[in-house]
C-alpha cells in the first residue's frame, strides 16, 4: 500500500503550525469516525481523517467533511509520523471493530507522545486493553447510545443531557406540569432536590441565571445542574 503524500497534504501539515483552531486526527472512517469528522469539521476545527480503505478516504474528501484525508496503515508508526498524526492535539482511534489494529494504533500514538488519545472500543475487554496501552479516554458508542436511549424513553421530559462526571449532569427539561405558573423561588429546587437553575427559556432564547421571581410558563425549558440521582427525582 502506498503512503505517499501529495503537495496539498504537505501544505495542510505546514498550516497546522500557524492555525489557532483545535486540531483533531481521526483514524478509521467508518460510520463512527466519519460522524466525528463531520461534526468536528462543521464546528470549525482542523480535522485530518485517515483510513486504510482508499474508497472511504475518497468519499470523505468528496463530501468536504474534513480539512484533509489520506490513506495509510495506522499500525505502521512511520506512516503515522509521515502523515503528521503525532503533531495533533487530539487523536481519535475510531477503528473499533478490529481489535489488534486498534490496540497497536493506540500504542503507536501514545508512545509518540500525543497528549490526548481517544479510542473506540467494541467490548469491555477491548476497553480494558486500550486503557492498558495508554488511551486517555475510551468510549463504547453502542453501549452509550443504548443508555442514552433508555434514559430518553424513561424520562421523555429530558430534552438534552450533558454528563459532567459519573455523578453530576446538566440537563435541559420541559417544565413539568406541577412547576408551571410557579416562580423559581417557590419551587425551592435547591432545598428539595439539591439542584441549581442555570437557565430558563424557549427554543433558542434563554434567560441565563434567571431571577428568583421568574415565573415558569407551560412551554418553558428549564436547565438545571446537580447530582444525577436528584435529577431523576424530578417530576418529569
Amino acid at each position: 500500500m502506498s503512503n505517499s503524500f501529495t503537495q496539498p497534504a504537505l501544505d495542510f501539515l505546514r498550516n497546522l503550525k500557524s492555525s489557532n483552531k483545535r486540531q483533531f486526527a481521526v483514524i478509521g472512517l467508518g460510520r463512527f469516525g466519519r460522524a466525528l469528522c463531520e461534526t468536528l469539521h462543521r464546528s470549525g476545527n482542523e480535522v485530518l481523517g485517515t483510513d486504510i480503505n482508499e474508497k472511504r478516504v475518497a468519499d470523505i474528501l468528496a463530501a468536504g467533511a474534513v480539512s484533509h484525508a489520506m490513506q495509510l496503515d495506522s499500525t505502521d508508526p512511520f506512516a503515522l509520523q509521515e502523515a503528521g498524526v503525532f503533531e495533533f492535539d487530539t487523536v481519535i482511534v475510531a477503528i473499533g471493530n478490529y481489535l489488534q489494529e486498534s490496540i497497536i494504533t493506540t500504542l503507536n500514538i501514545k508512545e509518540a507522545g500525543v497528549a490526548q488519545v481517544v479510542a473506540k472500543a467494541s467490548s469491555d475487554v477491548h476497553a480494558k486493553l486500550l486503557q492498558k496501552v495508554g488511551a486517555d479516554l475510551v468510549v463504547l458508542p453502542e453501549y452509550e447510545a443504548g443508555c442514552a436511549l433508555a434514559k430518553k424513553l424513561t424520562k421523555p421530559g429530558i430534552f438534552d443531557r450533558f454528563d459532567l462526571d459519573a455523578d453530576h449532569s446538566i440537563v435541559e427539561i420541559k417544565v413539568p406540569m406541577s412547576f408551571q405558573g410557579k416562580t423559581i423561588v417557590e419551587l425551592q429546587l435547591r432545598k428539595d432536590y439539591g439542584l441549581n437553575v442555570l437557565a430558563v427559556g424557549q427554543a433558542q432564547k434563554f434567560d441565563i441565571n434567571p431571577q428568583p421571581d421568574r415565573r415558569l410558563a407551560k412551554d418553558d425549558l428549564l436547565v438545571v445542574i446537580g447530582n444525577k440521582l436528584d435529577i431523576d427525582r424530578l417530576p418529569i
